[in-house]
């Protein structure tokens, strides 16, 4: 399968598909184990990951990595990282409907070699293209879906927590149900000192 992934990341590396390709600096493919139980999927890399070559690697994605760190999992160990778009959109917008229907073959085939018993969608726009238009997440965020013939959980995007910090709560909440369900699903051994 590791065949399949580098040639797959080769493929995505060199994707001049959109006009997302003029404008970036690097394509990020995404990071974590290619066998993970769980598979995070995020809206688009901003600056610091355009900069950097990595997923979630500014303020959002300490705050995302504090997160996972408190429920025992790391990028190495336990999830891959990934976006919806691959490429920066210029000043950080939202990737337009024809960027994320051009980019989202990459995502499924990367979800189909990873195999993740369980996804998290970070915040509404990853949300709404993985499920549809009229998915929100305020009102199904913390509460499974099948997406992808997978579990599924929305939750709100670290962003949003930077921005409002009472989101915390209820994200942390959202968080323990996802390490009840690594315990179901991948591991019951699995240690998480807050859960």
């Amino acid at each position: 399968m590791n065949s399949e992934i580098d040639l797959l990341r080769d493929n995505i590396l060199q994707c001049t598909k959109c006009d997302l390709a003029q404008t970036r600096d690097h394509v990020i493919f995404g990071e974590g184990r290619t066998d993970a139980g769980i598979m995070i999927v995020g809206e688009a890399p901003g600056r610091d990951e355009d900069i950097q070559g990595r997923p979630f690697v500014g303020r959002s994605g300490q705050l995302l990595d504090k997160i996972l760190n408190a429920c025992g999992f790391t990028r190495s160990e336990h999830v891959f990282i990934s976006n919806i778009v691959k490429c920066r959109p210029p000043a950080n917008r939202m990737p337009t409907p024809v960027e994320a229907e051009i980019c989202m073959p990459w995502l499924l085939k990367q979800i189909e070699l990873i195999d993740p018993k369980i996804m998290i969608l970070l915040g509404a726009t990853a949300l709404r293209y993985m499920a549809g238009p009229d998915h929100r997440i305020t009102s199904e965020r913390g509460s499974w879906l099948i997406l992808n013939n997978r579990l599924t959980m929305p939750v709100y995007h670290p962003a949003a927590l930077l921005r409002d910090p009472l989101l915390k709560r209820d994200t942390w909440e959202d968080f323990k149900i996802i390490v009840h369900k690594y315990r179901e699903l991948v591991d019951p051994k699995h240690y998480c000192r807050y859960v």
